[in-house]
């Protein structure tokens, strides 16, 4: 399967089984695309055709000049010769493997507070409430829930743990209690724990920031951007004021002592700054260098849920977004947005390919009483209650319901581009809008295809960029 796409005066070429990537000229590109319908049948690595290849090159003579056709049609020759055009997607039969593969547990997102201090109007969460009542999770609801971990964790050394909300820092004691825990078994079970921090940063202070700059390997700070954006969905619970006015100048100074480790500021955007470009360079300017920002997904009959009819303004403010980042990294204050960072080189491994971020199966929710969902945005929703800290995965047919949520059985995943980047999507979404988790959420493809197409063009522009730095 091929797609191509013109952005920002690139002509790109994927080959989606085989994950090469191709920057070409005209030429080529209308080569590619007159040559597919019968390539993309033939066995890999084939060569073209006698009769293909001259009626592509009769098309090709109208545009341009003979020299440039021969040329061209030799460069797709010679790609396909490398096995990296038309090749045939070889995972499909991968995919049955997945079931019978020993279910490792590598990570846990621990609700270690459902509670909030902030009134978030989008939040998924109801405020930290999870459909259910308020609780902040004991130190030993939290232990067992580590000790669950490294007993279903295998061989795998490196664990992930996410002390999440709700807002944790109302529940910090506990946080630093089962911290100290997971420091002390990493001995004894020959395992390491990766621990990380999501806030909305209004109980931030020197002492949170020093123990997190000591044991947090990466920490999400929770901010939409611009001040009015920002406290119109954001603001403090109860009073309604601003939290920008607190919370902004806390990570300023947190991000800045963070000193090289693992941070990024997160963002949503809603219906209502559909401009959220703005709210990126608003982060840039305030000195923050890693971002993120999420499109909200809620009811859509919520005033500021996304709707099919945004889409043309969001896919442009994208490609707005993607100009801007490559101009910042001309100038030398460039920033990391996460959904620009596609590792083209490597990727991720073939499970990770096909299955996505592992929920259900290697990361699972734990809530403040001990309850096990396949992950944050299923907890409440009894049907996927999976089991608990003290008896263990109860229900393993939900298990094995996640083990098979992959882009094959997705019926709008096997012949999309995107498939191998996005992994099929998010379960979550698909459950919340179809009833099923083997369905897409439709607007969040479009985006997430777009924001793809924007990343391999940045990888285009920067090499160029690099190349024209370097001495002759």
């Amino acid at each position: 399967m091929i797609h191509q796409y013109k952005n920002n005066g690139y002509d790109i070429v994927m080959d989606v089984a085989s994950g090469s990537v191709h920057v070409v000229d005209d030429v080529v590109y209308d080569a590619v695309a007159l040559l597919e319908p019968v390539m993309g049948e033939l066995a890999a690595a084939a060569p073209i055709p006698a009769d293909v290849r001259e009626r592509a090159a009769v098309i090709l003579r109208k545009t341009y000049p003979d020299q440039d056709v021969e040329e061209a049609l030799n460069e797709v020759q010679e790609l396909i010769d490398a096995e990296e055009l038309y090749t045939k997607d070889i995972y499909q039969n991968y995919v049955m493997d997945f079931k019978k593969r020993k279910t490792v547990v590598k990570a846990l997102c621990l609700h270690i507070a459902h509670d909030c201090n902030l009134g978030c109007r989008y939040c998924f969460a109801e405020e930290g409430e999870y459909h259910g009542r308020r609780a902040l999770m004991s130190f030993e609801v939290g232990k067992k829930a580590l000790d669950f971990l490294i007993a279903n964790s295998g061989n795998r050394r490196n664990l992930e743990v996410d002390f999440f909300g709700g807002e944790p820092l109302m529940n910090w004691k506990v946080v630093k209690q089962l911290v100290e825990y997971g420091r002390s078994q990493e001995e004894t079970h020959n395992k390491h724990f990766r621990f990380t921090l999501t806030t909305n940063g209004m109980l931030l202070n020197d002492e949170i920031m020093d123990f997190c700059n000591r044991e947090m390997s990466n920490v999400v700070l929770s901010l939409d951007g611009r001040r009015e954006v920002n406290d119109r969905m954001r603001p403090v619970r109860g009073s309604g004021s601003s939290s920008y006015d607190i919370i902004v100048p806390k990570f300023q100074k947190f991000a800045k002592s963070r000193a090289g480790r693992d941070y990024y500021v997160r963002g949503t955007f809603t219906r209502n700054n559909l401009d959220f470009c703005e709210d990126v360079k608003h982060f840039a300017d305030l000195g923050f260098d890693q971002m993120s920002m999420e499109p909200v997904v809620s009811d859509p009959a919520e005033p500021y849920a996304i709707r099919e009819e945004d889409l043309p303004q969001i896919l442009e403010e994208y490609d707005k977004l993607a100009k801007e980042y490559i101009k910042r990294k001309k100038e030398g204050r460039g920033f990391n947005f996460f959904h620009f960072m596609i590792d083209l080189n490597q990727g991720p491994c073939v499970a990770k390919r096909l299955s996505g971020c592992g929920s259900g199966v290697e990361y699972l929710a734990v809530t403040p009483w001990g309850d096990l969902y396949p992950c944050h945005q299923f907890v409440g929703h009894e049907e996927y209650l999976m089991g608990n800290v003290d008896e263990g995965i109860v229900r393993t047919d939900i298990r094995d319901e996640f083990k098979l949520c992959n882009v094959y059985a997705k019926e709008q995943c096997r012949n999309c581009f995107a498939r191998f980047y996005c992994s099929g999507g998010c379960a979550a979404n698909s459950y919340n809008f179809h009833g099923r988790i083997t369905d897409t959420y439709e607007i969040g493809c479009e985006m997430q295809k777009k924001r793809i197409e924007c990343a391999i063009m940045i990888r285009a522009a920067l090499t160029d960029m690099q190349e024209e730095t370097e001495p002759a």
